[in-house]
């Protein structure tokens, strides 16, 4: 049986796992957690895209087999999961920044639609597959009037080319699973989160690592959306789900279907309290808000309905927000000071266990936060 609310060792003990965009920063936190979990890991991944990244910087390719390669890629990407003959797969490969989705459209695409359908034809007719978990996003719904949490059974939408994108590519998930993977045995499921945050992401336009950026280099973060709501959580609470979701379809106790994970309707917050809550943690840092006009269309209001997570998976919010943050900016601090990347890791992933294991561990661990 499933620990509640944590991954469970004995089940992930010797289990084969691809993982793809292993080199992301998703990617190199679940390749840790799973060596941990005891997993033999294979990774197939575009190098990573800044410097610094998580992936180098913890040192990740000493954890797992690790292989260069363009999921548009189709000969060379079948080969490799061929040769890989993983027992459940983890496809998290992606062009994932909304911003940059306006620049490069067909990029986007190609790489989420396309791509996603060449990982589901890769695992077709391959037997040693007993799970795969496709990420998504929360961005996939269609914007609601009025703002209301999107369930799961909520219209897929997108105005945006990678909100489009995410959405198209859960046609294609469900096609592949009704069409081709259920009857082989393959339980294919969606898992649709958004607005992680954690330790040792360094992309460009996202929030935490741009104020990060900002104000180490005593710069004023720009902040163009102050009042946009968002459902922010730490980056180890939908890995978790990801987890617990891939025991439970191999283990026949859950749906192959997809999921929402995110944190409690009420911890969504505005983007202008989330930066405050951020500078209270950094101890300062200058901002300046706009007026939310600049840039392209991106959603005023986001929250996730996540009952069925937690009746069907018993996957709960570990985190608050508050601990997010503080969290997440301990780790940045840290690591600057000359900490090793992989043991704040290592010590966030520990913690994170005991209070998904504890609540009343979980109540207390903002007092202890530095």
């Amino acid at each position: 049986m499933a620990l509640t609310g944590a991954a469970n060792p004995s089940f992930w003990r010797h289990k084969r796992v691809l993982i793809t965009g292993h080199m992301g920063f998703k990617g190199s936190w679940l390749t840790l957690w799973l060596h941990r979990l005891g997993a033999t890991v294979t990774g197939i991944s575009l190098p990573p895209t800044t410097e610094p990244n998580l992936y180098t910087e913890a040192k990740l390719e000493e954890l797992c087999q690790s292989h260069f390669c363009d999921i548009r890629e189709v000969a060379a990407l079948a080969e490799l999961v061929n040769a890989a003959r993983p027992d459940i797969v983890f496809h998290l490969a992606a062009q994932a920044l909304v911003r940059r989705s306006y620049d490069e459209p067909l990029t986007t695409f190609e790489t989420n639609v396309m791509g996603t359908a060449y990982v589901l034809e890769a695992l077709r007719g391959l037997d040693s597959v007993r799970a795969a978990v496709m990420i998504t996003t929360d961005k996939v719904y269609r914007d609601n009037e009025p703002p209301l949490p999107y369930g799961e059974d909520a219209p897929l939408g997108g105005h945006d080319p990678y909100s489009a994108s995410k959405a198209a590519c859960e046609i294609v998930i469900e096609s592949y699973r009704d069409a081709f993977l259920s009857a082989h045995g393959v339980a294919l499921a969606s898992a649709r989160a958004g607005n992680v945050i954690g330790g040792g992401d360094w992309s460009k336009d996202r929030l935490i690592p741009d104020a990060i950026r900002a104000w180490q280099a005593g710069a004023i973060l720009q902040v163009r959306r102050p009042q946009a709501v968002r459902p922010w959580q730490h980056v180890l609470e939908p890995l978790s789900g990801y987890l617990i979701l891939a025991q439970k379809l191999c283990e026949g106790s859950a749906p192959a279907s997809a999921y929402n994970f995110g944190p409690k309707v009420d911890e969504a917050v505005a983007v202008r309290d989330f930066v405050e809550l951020a500078r209270a943690a950094y101890g300062g840092g200058e901002v300046n808000y706009g007026d939310g006009g600049e840039g392209p269309h991106e959603s005023a209001w986001l929250a996730l309905e996540t009952a069925k997570a937690r009746t069907v998976l018993d996957v709960s919010p570990t985190w608050t927000t508050v601990q997010t943050v503080q969290r997440t900016i301990a780790w940045y601090r840290a690591y600057k000071d000359g900490a090793d990347a992989r043991q704040l890791c290592e010590i966030d992933i520990s913690n994170f266990t005991k209070c998904a294991l504890n609540p009343i561990v979980a109540d207390k661990t903002s007092a202890a936060i530095k």
